[in-house]
């Protein structure tokens, strides 16, 4: 279920909606699969820092989408359960960790707010990149429920921020003026912030009151892409999908222009991966 937040995705979206535009990726998660850019090694290492795991440490993976995530996580040798919502997306999940020798992975069709939490609690939580398509009355006490005392829920946020080819994205705004419009009345943009102008998103875990201490680190990735290669990415972008086919036509056809056209269809692509990590308060 995982998704970078390509468009603005607040606890205030209704919920009808909600549910479902995080229903959409599954229906294309090979492709999902093949063009989302993968997460740093150092954002697991600061994971695996502050919760300090190690081989055979038991983490929960919330939403992990076709797997991106999970085999880092077990690469590094910790059992990951791992519960996902679409049934296309775990089954590339299970591929993918599949390809991990030693792996010990079990990948779990659910919602994770209807899943039931075993009994033995988990060092760790993790979160990349679809906290936001969470219930937001579930999420964080579920969490907090889930981890042992003194253990770490670590979720991810990436953003698209100033850098690599900023003014592609510009030029293309008037593509997304024109053909971004959905059937519920609401517009579809795509705006680049400037990386100091994130805000770290921890507000919601420190005023939940079941976590001791939460922090936020930020992780900088470009990625470069031919015309056909970024099409691809933004055909699995959520506000992209819902929308109706001529618009959806209308959109790729009319920022492939623009890469062609005006960047010699190479484009660089500037992420910014925000890690907050929230520890649940250790026995006095």
């Amino acid at each position: 279920m995982s998704d970078h937040e390509d468009a603005p995705v607040t606890d205030a979206m209704p919920e009808q909606t909600r549910l479902h535009r995080r229903s959409t990726f599954d229906d294309d998660a090979e492709r999902y699969d093949r063009t989302r850019p993968r997460y740093p090694a150092a954002l697991f290492d600061a994971l695996a820092d502050a919760a300090g795991l190690q081989a055979g440490s038991r983490v929960l993976e919330v939403a992990p989408g076709t797997g991106q995530a999970t085999t880092s996580l077990a690469e590094r040798g910790w059992r990951v359960t791992a519960v996902e919502l679409g049934a296309q997306m775990a089954a590339l999940a299970r591929r993918s960790a599949a390809g991990v020798p030693g792996a010990e992975v079990d990948v779990v069709v659910a919602p994770f707010e209807e899943w039931p939490l075993p009994a033995e609690p988990f060092d760790a939580v993790f979160c990349a990149t679809a906290w936001h398509w969470l219930d937001p009355a579930v999420r964080g006490p579920k969490s907090a429920q889930a981890l042992r005392p003194g253990g770490v829920l670590g979720v991810v946020r990436s953003h698209h921020v100033s850098g690599g080819t900023s003014a592609f994205f510009e030029s293309a705004d008037g593509c997304w003026r024109e053909f971004g419009r959905r059937d519920d009345g609401g517009g579809t943009r795509f705006r680049l912030v400037p990386e100091d102008e994130v805000e770290p998103a921890t507000a919601e875990l420190e005023r939940s009151g079941r976590f001791a201490e939460v922090v936020a680190h930020g992780f900088p990735v470009e990625v470069e892409y031919s015309t056909a290669e970024y099409l691809d990415l933004l055909s699995t972008y959520s506000q992209v999908a819902v929308l109706d086919p001529g618009a959806r036509a209308g959109l790729l056809g009319c920022v492939g222009r623009v890469a062609d056209e005006q960047f010699g269809g190479r484009i660089t692509h500037r992420y910014f991966f925000e890690l907050v990590l929230a520890r649940t308060p250790s026995p006095t």
